[in-house]
């Protein structure tokens, strides 16, 4: 995901010579090729993310198109200040790459696990978060990304991840993303822990049992119009984001559905992350089955979900009187 990614801004930093990336002492393989073709536009700060934020808003202001690049929580928690001060304060035009979100450095502890990143990039005003799931999603995005004015953070997993859905040629990242639609129980995933979702899907059909599964790129600004569609047709959704439910995709949706949303109000359920810190080191995978983010958590839920239904009689058009 990560190669895709800078590969495209290769091309986009060829036709736009206003194009700086800052990396803090690291990336080197990863930006090998990007610092070879503009060596005077690919500085690594070194370790001191803070400096990169102040240094990127320092170059936004002067015209500059600048990309912040770093692992897991470092370029956004450890310069939050700098982000929200000297970036988003004065919209300027810096786009913070992250690589690593979620559970991707799981064997290096709670400090790489990058776990509450969007909730708190999706409060800073002025800026736009983007969460892509797989390459091509990711290359969709920093195309956004660059035509957007003003900040904008893109969560990555890392590298090597497979594609999750068919190859499209480019699509509106800002819209929630239909994989599949059909059956009463809506999941709507960001990030590469869609994967889990399709997996569950696989094994559902085998029961008979259909899912729709909705791929989040955008999570601010939301597409409000495509999550009222999905409230107008299912019964009950489940988020899953490897990400704390607090603030995140969860968050979203509980606070859309409630603004927004029909009377028949379809049953939420998050999952991901129940506001605690990981205190448990381990592979992604494994770190997903713990928290209950895996395939199987998935089946379960909707299971736990089509009980209910039938218990209450309820369905997408609301409980029969």
């Amino acid at each position: 995901m990560r190669n895709h990614l800078i590969a495209e801004l290769e091309k986009i930093a060829e036709e736009d010579h206003r194009v700086v990336v800052l990396t803090a002492d690291l990336g080197y393989s990863v930006l090998d090729s990007f610092s070879r073709k503009f060596p005077e536009r690919c500085m690594n700060v070194g370790i001191c993310e803070q400096n990169m934020a102040s240094i990127a808003a320092g170059l936004a202001m002067d015209g500059n198109v600048v990309y912040t690049y770093s692992i897991g929580n470092f370029p956004v928690m450890r310069c939050l200040e700098q982000i929200r001060n000297c970036i988003c304060y004065h919209d300027v035009d810096v786009k913070i790459i992250a690589v690593g979100g979620g559970f991707v450095y799981g064997q290096l502890g709670m400090s790489h696990h990058a776990t509450e990143d969007l909730a708190i990039t999706r409060a800073l005003p002025n800026m736009r978060v983007f969460c892509p799931a797989d390459p091509d999603e990711a290359v969709w995005t920093i195309r956004v990304a660059h035509e957007t004015s003003g900040p904008c953070y893109i969560r990555l997993a890392r590298g090597g991840e497979p594609p999750l859905h068919p190859s499209l040629s480019d699509y509106d990242v800002t819209r929630l993303l239909p994989i599949m639609e059909g059956g009463q129980v809506a999941v709507l995933a960001t990030g590469p822990v869609l994967a889990e979702a399709l997996s569950a899907s696989s094994a559902l059909r085998e029961n008979g049992i259909e899912l729709g599964i909705y791929n989040c790129i955008c999570l601010k600004p939301f597409d409000v119009e495509t999550l009222r569609s999905i409230a107008d047709r299912y019964a009950a959704i489940i988020t899953i984001e490897e990400h704390n439910v607090v603030g995140g995709l969860g968050s979203i949706v509980s606070d859309l559905l409630l603004e927004a949303m029909p009377s028949a109000m379809p049953r939420l359920v998050k999952l991901g992350l129940q506001d605690v810190y990981t205190s448990v080191v381990g592979s992604q995978s494994y770190l997903r089955r713990h928290y209950g983010l895996a395939s199987d958590d998935v089946v379960r839920t909707v299971g736990e979900l089509m009980s209910w239904m039938r218990t209450t009689g309820y369905s997408a058009t609301g409980v029969p009187p």
